[in-house]
């Protein structure tokens, strides 16, 4: 860390806090990354600082990789707890405390993360609270999604933030950015000279940004209810990633010019049509608690997005999530134009088990795999697909990997919003769903444990979905020490 930090995490007793901030600070922590700190955990809950440490040590324990012992002792002793319910200036008090045992050990500038892990409802008054305790000096905000639902809700909320805090100084998180194979992206598209010259419409025939998900909304109907698939993932998660994959080379990899270029490619989708998107809901939804008899809302949505400019005319991105779906992925799949016309005798097997595709998985453990023809051995021209693979966890870099929280608020910390949203971005997302929002199409239900409605393939067609895989992934036989 390049100068001391006092974290807030707001939230802190929740299941994010629990599943990934305090597991991801510890890590932090221990790789060396986060050494001059304090951490202030506030929520609703009647807690003190001692439950407080037992309740982070109880989620650490059954939800961080192995750590040092004697990491945890230090870790827990930087650790304290106020109650939201006593109000800005037992927060302010909190983190002047935190603040004066850090300048007994150094004596930089004291920075302050707030870490928002509460409902979109509480951001605000959140935010009017970090105002009333004097916080906002010297520090910066992570926000979690979802960021407004619509156009004119984005516009109120920025424009709240923006009474408190510059732009400057909000982090809009979205996790599937801080993924190493998300980043993988830039890697092998800029500085590669074999992959950038064929990253455009001439040699790509479609995509696929692929997120089902086996788990359903047990615990979340409530929430989903006023946000649906679109709005929970596709604006926040998959078009982030979309912008990734379909952007023009930046100047550089600072925060600027990638967000700059993120942003045109915003700009250069065509408004989404009703007619290109399939919503669906799975069997059993509208039994949950707190989701009315007749729901409209989709538990599934796959689209078709159409980027008007000169690298991806007439190129489509179609985009898939769901949840109570056949299997979980998530999975950007880059389909390549066949030749123009084939030499190889009819039976050969060329072209049997479709394109060459260039495969991103975004799991955890991240893996790249290029599929291509190539002939078997033996008498005569016959071909299969063959495939080459890179898995993270193969290398001897592993250890290294940090996750996508851990990444995300380590560069929030120093300021970095290159895997960040900007309010500009979420705006023009919001801009190019009008139609959509305004007049969705109907919801079709489809079974748990499928692939989402039939519909699906209309929409994709001449092409297929990717998901499930004709083939495995190559398991390693060593794991990399």
């Amino acid at each position: 860390m390049e100068q001391p930090h006092v974290v807030v995490l707001f939230g802190a007793t929740g299941d994010l806090a629990r599943r990934k901030l305090l597991p991801g600070l510890l890590h932090l922590f221990e790789a060396g990354l986060l050494r001059d700190c304090r951490i202030v955990g506030t929520s609703l809950d009647d807690l003190d600082t001692e439950r407080f440490v037992k309740l982070a040590r109880e989620g650490i324990d059954e939800f961080s990789r192995p750590f040092d012992e004697s990491c945890w002792d230090d870790f827990a002793g930087r650790l304290s707890f106020v109650r939201q319910s006593d109000g800005p200036q037992a927060l302010a008090d909190a983190v002047a405390e935190a603040e004066k045992q850090l300048a007994t050990e150094s004596d930089e500038e004291i920075s302050r993360l707030h870490y928002l892990s509460v409902p979109p409802k509480a951001a605000l008054p959140v935010v009017r609270q970090l105002a009333e305790a004097g916080l906002v000096e010297r520090s910066r905000i992570i926000m979690e999604k979802p960021f407004g639902t619509d156009l004119e809700s984005a516009k109120k909320l920025n424009s709240r933030l923006h009474e408190v805090f510059d732009e400057s100084q909000i982090f809009r998180i979205d996790h599937f950015l801080g993924k190493e194979a998300a980043q993988n992206i830039l890697a092998f598209r800029f500085a590669n000279g074999l992959f950038e010259p064929i990253w455009n419409r001439n040699f790509i025939d479609h995509v696929q940004i692929d997120v089902p998900e086996t788990l359903g909304l047990e615990m979340r109907a409530s929430f989903y209810e006023s946000t649906g698939a679109f709005r929970d993932m596709v604006v926040t998660h998959l078009m982030q990633v979309l912008a990734f994959m379909a952007m023009e080379p930046p100047t550089s990899l600072a925060p600027g010019p990638i967000s700059d270029e993120k942003l045109k490619v915003f700009r250069s989708m065509r408004p989404l049509e009703p007619h290109n998107v399939v919503r669906g809901q799975y069997h059993g939804y509208r039994e949950l608690d707190e989701v009315a008899d007749d729901s409209d809302t989709e538990t599934f949505v796959a689209l078709k997005v159409e980027i008007d400019n000169w690298r991806w005319a007439g190129v489509p991105f179609f985009l898939r999530t769901g949840k109570k779906m056949a299997e979980g992925a998530r999975i950007i799949s880059i389909a390549f134009k066949e030749p123009p016309r084939t030499m190889f005798p009819q039976g050969s097997g060329v072209g049997a088990a479709g394109p060459d595709h260039l495969t991103f998985d975004l799991a955890d453990q991240s893996r790249m795999s290029l599929s291509f023809y190539g002939k078997r051995p033996g008498p005569g021209m016959k071909l299969e697909k063959l495939s080459m693979q890179f898995a993270t966890h193969e290398t001897g870099s592993s250890k290294s990997v940090l996750e996508a929280y851990e990444r995300l608020i380590h560069d929030a910390m120093r300021g970095d919003h290159t895997l960040f949203t900007t309010a500009e971005g979420i705006e023009q997302l919001w801009d190019v769903s009008h139609q959509l929002l305004a007049d969705p199409p109907p919801v079709r239900g489809y079974a748990p444990g499928s692939w989402g409605p039939n519909a699906i393939h209309q929409l994709i067609a001449p092409h297929a979905w990717r998901l499930p895989f004709e083939r495995s992934w190559r398991r390693p036989n060593v794991t990399a020490e």
